[in-house]
């Protein structure tokens, strides 16, 4: 689902498989052992059109909510 997070950047990096994390102007499609950093306020969801295994780094300020 759409969502920013006002506060807190947001890190995705690829262990295996790929990832996509759609902007409102662009996607960015990581591979394995790439990363990317969503900026404080950016609006973005993310997706998996297969399997991968993410790293996501947050602060604790983040509460995931999933789908909801």
């Amino acid at each position: 689902h759409w969502h920013k997070h006002d506060h807190d950047d947001e890190f995705f990096f690829v262990l295996d498989g790929r990832f996509i994390v759609d902007l409102e102007d662009r996607s960015i499609e990581l591979q394995r052992q790439q990363g990317f950093v969503v900026p404080k306020g950016v609006v973005h969801r993310t997706r998996a059109p297969e399997r991968a295994i993410i790293l996501m780094v947050e602060t604790a300020a983040i509460v995931p909510t999933g789908d909801a």
